[in-house]
């Protein structure tokens, strides 16, 4: 049975903020020993590590605003697929690494955007949590950023693939900009962001950046949804399987 009604309007923000980042980093797991040269590999394992050290705040945090005594683990490995409230953007499948990349970039973007604003939290956790994100993230938008301009700008092949890429993520990207009626109540409250106003300042970084790869903005056929309210991909439930299967076949094991 979902938890998810019974989540406060701040539980609910950081919870969300917290599967955001926690699914992302499981997807830049998945390139270690798989990314297209040594140095690649290492730099999306480190970003991986970031967003993780953010999963674990956020996490540890709506576990506390919850107050059912679960912590970051029990959030992680015991929830179902339906209680995750992640955009849909983090969970699709990393495809080749000019899809990574488009997501990398996109999403980057945007928690730039979000981390510079919830800086000025009334809640004096998220502020904290923010402060040090904001750093992290600047590096992740600039490396993403370095990846689109070389794939875009170079051969043939890597821009019909950075391209395709790009096409790839882009049915995810309006969703990152909907209000979440649920948590209206933190944003009134000046604890949570209002992402509708983030829409202008990621699309000025975003789009020459874009144009300055000699790519095009895509125009999707679809636009996901859902995400927020627990509805997720087909990809979701593979990406949950693997990564709670061995804190579910091992309750409580610790080493």
């Amino acid at each position: 049975m979902s938890t998810l009604t019974s989540l406060d309007a701040r539980a609910r923000y950081v919870l969300a903020l917290g599967d955001d980042a926690l699914i992302m980093s499981h997807r830049l797991g998945e390139w270690i020993t798989h990314a297209p040269q040594l140095e690649e590999d290492v730099a999306l394992a480190n970003l991986g590590l970031d967003l993780l050290g953010q999963a674990r705040s956020l996490l540890t945090y709506a576990g506390e605003l919850e107050g059912a005594g679960r912590d970051e683990d029990a959030l992680a490995y015991l929830r179902d697929e339906r209680d995750f409230l992640n955009l849909q953007v983090v969970e699709v499948p990393n495809g080749d690494f000019a899809v990574t990349i488009a997501r990398l970039f996109v999403f980057s973007a945007y928690q730039y955007e979000l981390y510079a604003r919830l800086v000025d939290s009334r809640d004096e956790t998220l502020a904290a949590i923010a402060a040090k994100a904001i750093k992290e993230v600047t590096y992740h938008r600039d490396h993403a950023t370095q990846w689109v301009l070389r794939l875009g700008d170079g051969t043939a092949e890597s821009h019909q693939r950075m391209q395709a890429g790009l096409d790839r993520i882009w049915p995810y990207v309006a969703e990152i900009f909907v209000a979440d009626p649920t948590v209206a109540d933190a944003v009134g409250d000046g604890v949570a962001v209002d992402v509708a106003v983030l829409r202008e300042p990621w699309e000025r970084y975003v789009t020459p950046m874009i144009e300055e790869g000699t790519l095009t903005v895509p125009e999707p056929a679809f636009r996901a949804a859902g995400g927020r309210q627990g509805i997720h991909t087909e990809a979701m439930g593979y990406l949950l399987a693997e990564m709670q299967h061995l804190h579910q076949a091992h309750p409580g094991a610790t080493w």
